[in-house]
């Protein structure tokens, strides 16, 4: 399968389950059901999002990450 028909198949399977397991009614099923996707992709956003803002907010922290991204990129 190429790469894209893998993901339109998962995309596929979690419309189905969600017309299904929703409880709603038909226009609700259907609007979640097509906008499921969103939850994950927020969910890493958001998180990218802290951790940039910890890395200001908590220069130690900060410090400490830019060590390990700086021994990576030696190492590698």
């Amino acid at each position: 399968m190429p790469d894209g028909s893998i993901a339109l198949l998962v995309y596929g399977v979690g419309v189905l389950i969600g017309l299904v397991a929703i409880d709603g009614r038909p226009a609700t099923r259907v609007g979640l059901a097509l906008v499921w996707p969103i939850g994950p992709v927020a969910f890493v956003v958001t998180l990218a999002v802290l951790l940039a803002a910890s890395l200001i907010a908590f220069p130690i922290f900060g410090a400490i990450v830019m060590a390990a991204a700086v021994a990576w990129w030696v190492t590698r």
